[in-house]
């Protein structure tokens, strides 16, 4: 019973081809199928230029204002740049989360492989941007300022391991609470249809109602941890841009 649970995290190869002689398999799988028709649906939805705008344009405008705001506020203007990578960012990885929410639907981002691949290219194009901004000047941002010479040592090397950690932190955080929503969803539906089959009807309007309850949470939690992603990588960006 708790493999069936795990059995909608399965990665599922669709496509198979032997390249090179047969001595690499590329393959396409449900994930590359899923982040490829979000980029798709990211693409069109970054589209829209009517001067009255759809339904679909105001959602988009209202991302963009709010996105645009984070941006400002903590790159300020010479981070204005990066704008259209944050906002395709958090509205990629938004939708990953929600469409996940629907029946047979596969969630990338409920995978630490791919969340921690994303965070971690993410922390690696930082680094090399403050490198190339900065040069050698960049690497005091693992030394505090005004620390005593004799502690300086110890500070490096946690400010380093701190640093570095901000790649697991990062795609932890969105995969754990992702995959979290979902096996609560999945023992929880599995637990009502128990009790229906049983014909305990009168009982099981209780967890349906909290079924109810975490779908409306989880709609929330998809988008807050999009929001929260899109932030941290913007903090991030900040020490690329401007030493403190």
């Amino acid at each position: 019973m708790l493999s069936a649970y795990f059995d909608q995290f399965n990665i599922i190869a669709l496509i198979t081809i032997q390249a090179l002689g047969g001595g690499w398999l590329i393959t396409f799988t449900n994930s590359a199928l899923m982040m490829a028709f979000v980029v798709t649906v990211v693409w069109l939805l970054l589209k829209g230029d009517k001067l009255i705008p759809n339904r679909w344009q105001s959602i988009i405008e209202l991302i963009h204002v709010n996105i645009r705001s984070v941006v400002h506020d903590n790159l300020g203007r010479s981070g204005e740049k990066y704008f259209p990578f944050i906002i395709s960012l958090f509205i990629f990885i938004a939708i990953l989360n929600i469409l996940g929410l629907f029946p047979y639907v596969f969630t990338p981002t409920a995978h630490i492989i791919m969340t921690f691949g994303l965070s971690l290219s993410i922390l690696i194009a930082v680094t090399l941007l403050g490198i190339f901004t900065f040069k050698s000047n960049f690497l005091s941002l693992l030394m505090p300022a005004g620390v005593p010479f004799g502690l300086a040592p110890i500070l490096v090397v946690i400010e380093t391991l701190s640093y570095m950690i901000r790649a697991i932190s990062l795609g932890v955080r969105l995969a754990a609470n992702i995959s979290a929503g979902h096996l609560l969803f999945a023992i929880l539906s599995g637990f009502t249809f128990n009790m229906l089959a049983n014909g305990l009807v009168v009982l099981s309007l209780f967890p349906i109602l909290i079924l109810i309850f975490i779908t409306l949470l989880e709609m929330m939690v998809a988008v807050i941890q999009a929001y929260v992603f899109s932030l941290l990588t913007t903090i991030y960006l900040k020490d690329s841009i401007a030493l403190h």
